[in-house]
């Protein structure tokens, strides 16, 4: 199997990073014509019949949530969710190193359909090196006149600044991206307002992932109708896909939405290392639920994926083989998450820390059948209850390891719990027991 390559096309070209090269190459074309050829609606209703959906996570139409901005003179603000910090997705940080203008020229398409004045690139802290290349990119955009006020002579001024987060999992959340923008803690805040009404500074606010902007210029350059000719049904486009785990070739594949979950693992990731099976993927990042080699021949699509209980997510497959212990595997994502809860709501905050006591429990030999069902019950009330989405994002892959792999768990906490009884049991020496009695008469 080969990729389709859209987003990826020019990606080994040398020095793309570059503005000289990514003009050369058709760059910030899209933008002339969205601000020269088109008004602000004919952006938006382009970006919408496209069919883009979020690539973030949530997979909401683009142009729908542009078209939820309210009109009229007032402040607006375009933000650029760069924090990629779900485990096992690295797709954002390939873009933004290599095709920075890309991303740029996206954002600024974006502003256009939202009728922003200002933006954020808001991009996780421990990518120090994407962020330096993004601010020159920046920096190149404003001496070619790109940003700033009324660019190329049109009516429209848009100002981009690259924020640098402090690595904070929550801060990948829209709202908590909003608050730690703002200068405060990055906790999620209460919804409704939704941002497009109540966002930064309280002024309307787009919010959109790396990869979905990435895409605008291409839509506005080729037409909504071109975008169609890819993917299936409603998931349109494209996809970057990080592939990562028991693979032999890990790394990000660009294929059309449709192909199915075995080529991506088997055909171009290598599938697991020889003489090893399949047990489970996560389809979409550690905060999908697992799902196991009977979902194969599924079309890797946002409809398909939800309705074998899962999500493509933010577009990661994380393989499991079957040299992989579950409960371990369990417990160090509980682990994660219990660690990147803000701790704001109690279903996340008690939560998580229950689950990883549980888990603890039944990894070390003391867990009892009991302790199996505290754990789907705990899973049940973290699911849905939570301010936002972070408590369901360990909920979710646990319950679903939980459901599928049920006697793994109590073969693993048997075989823990003799383990640990041989470990407790006295050594047998003489000198412990003492001297062996001569036998007395019969």
């Amino acid at each position: 199997m080969t990729e389709t390559r859209v987003l990826l096309a020019n990606i080994d070209e040398p020095d793309l990073n570059t503005i000289a090269v990514y003009e050369r190459l058709g760059g910030y074309r899209a933008m002339r014509k969205a601000l020269l050829e088109m008004s602000a609606e004919d952006v938006l209703h382009e970006l919408g019949e496209s069919g883009l959906r979020g690539r973030g996570g949530a997979g909401f139409s683009m142009g729908k949530k542009a078209s939820f901005i309210p009109k009229g003179a007032m402040d607006k603000y375009l933000c650029c969710n760069a924090d990629e910090s779900e485990p096992g997705t690295f797709k954002d940080r390939l873009l933004m190193q290599k095709n920075p203008h890309l991303l740029v020229e996206g954002c600024i398409i974006g502003s256009i359909a939202a009728g922003a004045n200002k933006g954020f690139i808001f991009i996780r802290g421990e990518y120090s090196v994407q962020a330096d290349i993004l601010e020159d990119a920046v920096a190149e955009a404003y001496e070619k006149g790109y940003l700033g006020e009324r660019i190329l002579d049109s009516g429209h001024t848009f100002d981009l600044v690259v924020h640098r987060g402090q690595g904070a999992y929550i801060c990948g959340e829209e709202t908590g991206l909003l608050d730690a923008l703002e200068g405060k803690r990055g906790n999620p805040r209460l919804k409704p307002p939704f941002p497009a009404n109540q966002g930064l500074y309280q002024g309307p606010t787009l919010i959109n992932n790396v990869e979905t902007l990435c895409n605008a210029p291409i839509i506005i350059d080729h037409g909504a109708d071109w975008y169609r000719k890819f993917g299936e049904g409603n998931s349109t486009g494209t996809k970057i896909v990080s592939v990562s785990g028991n693979v032999q070739r890990p790394g990000n594949f660009e294929v059309e939405l449709g192909v199915t979950v075995r080529e991506l693992i088997y055909g171009l990731a290598g599938g697991p290392p020889e003489g090893r099976e399949l047990k489970c993927f996560f389809p979409g990042g550690s905060s999908a639920p697992v799902l196991t080699k009977e979902h194969l021949d599924l079309p890797y699509t946002f409809e398909a994926m939800a309705q074998a209980g899962s999500m493509l997510g933010s577009g990661a497959i994380i393989v499991v083989d079957e040299s992989e212990p579950l409960v371990p595997l369990a417990l160090r994502l509980a682990e994660f998450y219990r660690h990147e809860s803000c701790g704001k709501c109690v279903p996340c905050r008690e939560g998580t820390n229950w689950t990883v006591k549980v888990l603890e429990r039944v990894d070390e030999g003391e867990g009892t059948p009991m302790d199996l069902e505290i754990l789907e019950q705990v899973q049940g009330n973290i699911i849905g209850n939570c301010l936002c989405v972070l408590g369901d994002s360990m909920a979710m892959p646990v319950a679903s390891m939980l459901t599928h792999f049920r006697e793994e768990f109590e073969q693993h906490m048997e075989e823990a719990r003799l383990a640990r009884d041989l470990e407790e049991l006295p050594a047998m020496g003489a000198g412990e027991l003492g001297a062996v009695p001569e036998a007395g008469p019969v």
